[in-house]
């Protein structure tokens, strides 16, 4: 275990800095840069100021200086191995555009995310999971049917698309649910329990729209696991020795049927926090994680692109190997040797 877990560590290193190489060099070729953008910003002042004449070139020095001010007076490979000695301190760097450190920036925007990810995350399994089982026992039946019906049905609905439903029937014309946000504009003076339902009426309509795909795939995962479990040899001698049909379902089928639903715990928890719906928090006005990546992309904000970038793919891989380990908790046959 200790050779495989040094093994997975080592690899773990050149696959990250494959990741920071091609995307630096991606953000090489990528036209409108923050020297650009920001060129563009003061020729257009300077206009406007010189009462609405046509725009004039900023001087050499000026750009020399907008350069040095971003770091791009450096050559390109200069400024990768700076990033990588800042990343090896878990120095993510200073946004370009907000003057706040990247890590400022993530921290600002995690209680969104978490929010999100969270309800999605057991509200998906918690129900999926149980739902999953009973389609399972009765498979084939009316009660199989009809939920797999409505499963479907809510997997082949896009979350943005369901988002913006609700959104116009509850929000809108029922007025039901509030349209943005995650709290009220008085929630510093409500009570504690008022604070507790005012976020709950607030986070109810943006998790039904996300929670729909990933529940759908839960419920079906966890229903062909079973099913194929219940077919097996083990299952037959079980009930021929007598065992009633509880013990055989709980005792022996649900250990072996949740490995591949078990072992996907971490990824799926990890990525309930960081891979939330970027049109789900913009239909719904949520400054979430999402949301600022797509605004640095945007806005070419590359500190905290790549720092963003660093610290998921991090998560990611540290994620995959708990991941892995989980196979030999689950089921004990697994020897990495």
């Amino acid at each position: 275990m200790l050779s495989y877990l040094l093994k997975r560590f080592a690899l773990m290193l050149p696959t990250l800095l494959g990741v920071l190489v091609l995307n630096f060099a991606v953000i090489q070729f990528v036209p409108g840069g923050p020297v650009e953008q920001l060129m563009s910003q003061l020729s257009n002042r300077e206009a406007q100021l010189g009462n609405q004449g046509p725009r004039r070139a900023l001087e050499p020095q000026q750009v020399e200086e907008i350069k040095k001010l971003y770091g791009f007076d450096k050559p390109a490979h200069e400024r990768f191995f700076q990033m990588l000695g800042q990343f090896a301190r878990f120095d993510l760097g200073k946004s370009f555009f907000q003057n706040k450190d990247v890590w400022q920036l993530i921290k600002d925007k995690l209680p969104v995310s978490i929010s999100l990810g969270l309800w999605t995350f057991f509200i998906s399994y918690l129900v999926a999971v149980p739902l999953g089982v009973a389609k399972a026992v009765r498979a084939g039946s009316r009660f199989d049917l009809v939920t797999t019906l409505l499963i479907l049905v809510g997997y082949a609905i896009p979350g943005f698309v369901l988002g913006v439903a609700l959104l116009v029937i509850f929000g809108g014309q029922l007025q039901w649910f509030p349209l943005r946000g995650l709290t009220s504009a008085n929630w510093e003076d409500l009570s504690l329990m008022g604070k507790v339902v005012d976020y709950l009426w607030h986070i109810a309509l943006p998790v039904t729209a996300m929670v729909a795909g990933s529940f759908a795939v839960t419920a079906m995962l966890t229903k062909n696991a079973f099913l194929e479990e219940i077919r097996k040899q083990y299952v037959l001698t079980a009930r021929a020795k007598g065992l009633s049909e509880r013990q055989v379902l709980y005792k022996h089928v649900f250990r072996n049927a949740l490995i591949p639903i078990i072992t996907g715990f971490p990824a799926a928890f990890i990525g309930a926090f960081f891979a939330g719906s970027l049109l789900i928090e913009t239909l719904f006005s949520l400054d979430g994680l999402g949301l600022l990546s797509y605004e640095s992309v945007m806005r070419r904000d590359y500190p905290v692109v790549l720092g963003s970038l660093f610290l998921f793919t991090l998560i990611g891989l540290v994620t995959k190997l708990v991941s892995d380990l989980c196979y030999v908790w689950v089921d004990p046959r697994v020897k990495f040797d």
